[in-house]
């Protein structure tokens, strides 16, 4: 039979081991806990590749960031910041916000004409070249892609887009299932860069889906031929500048193989 100071020991030691247990269990769910607040990387289908600014690449390191910050002083509260959609009806570019489809028109076979009700007589104020991101899913895979409205800038109360769904295009299946009354999520806007000269010095400060197509230096012979062939598709060449300019391009542009049916000189 145990001494009454080893019985006393003996439960110290089970106590302890019951509180170590307990403490690995809670902190084994404190970080699954965790874990399933963690920002989720995009996929490559949700970036629309339209230059936005912030992409949806600069969304993700920002909220991972603020996920980070809050996990290091284990302050959930330090999440509520996150915003991933709202319905209030104004556009912005950092988080999708709901709008009603108020009518369908179909103009072509595979082309339609859709309008989105905007609050009060609210307008988009778009600028020249700026467009909207547009958010669907199809089956379970989220997709992302850049249209720029067709109604004038100041429309009060709408706003419309022309699209032209394809047969094999993962954004059509979606957007072919749309009708009256549906509620879309828009994002932006995005683009329109106004020229500023000797103002940006780094490739660092454009948009993040604009980087890797963009180069600096002398439009020469060897930039031009890395340019073209950075295309996916066999390019169709517009030139515009001085008599001189456009020599040198034409040039450029044959070295490069590219015919005189693929240009243009204004």
């Amino acid at each position: 039979m145990p001494q009454a100071g080893s019985l006393l020991s003996y439960m110290s030691v089970f106590k302890a081991r019951l509180k170590s247990a307990h403490n690995q269990r809670t902190m084994s769910g404190n970080e699954h806990d965790w874990l399933a607040l963690k920002p989720q990387e995009p996929s490559p289908s949700q970036c629309c590749g339209g230059g936005c600014k912030p992409c949806i690449y600069d969304v993700y390191e920002k909220e991972l960031a603020q996920w980070e910050r809050a996990k290091a002083k284990q302050d959930k509260s330090l999440l509520m910041e996150k915003k991933e959609q709202s319905n209030n009806s104004e556009l912005n570019p950092d988080t999708f916000t709901a709008f009603s489809i108020s009518s369908v028109e179909q103009l072509t076979e595979d082309t339609y004409q859709y309008r989105f009700e905007l609050p009060g007589n609210s307008s988009l104020c778009l600028s020249l070249g700026q467009h909207i991101v547009l958010r669907g899913a199809v089956n379970g895979l989220e997709v992302q892609r850049a249209y720029t409205p067709i109604s004038p800038g100041n429309a009060e109360g709408y706003f419309e887009v022309l699209i032209k769904c394809y047969e094999a295009g993962l954004m059509s299946q979606y957007i072919k299932t749309w009708k009256k009354g549906d509620m879309v999520f828009w994002r932006g806007p995005f683009g329109g860069f106004p020229y500023r000269p000797n103002k940006e010095t780094s490739l660092e400060k454009l948009p993040w889906s604009y980087q890797e197509n963009t180069y600096t230096g002398r439009l020469n012979e060897g930039l031009t031929k890395t340019i073209l062939n950075s295309c996916r598709r066999r390019p169709f060449v517009l030139i515009c500048g001085s008599p001189v300019f456009n020599e040198d391009m034409s040039r450029y542009l044959k070295a490069a193989g590219i015919e005189e049916d693929s240009r243009f000189v204004f």
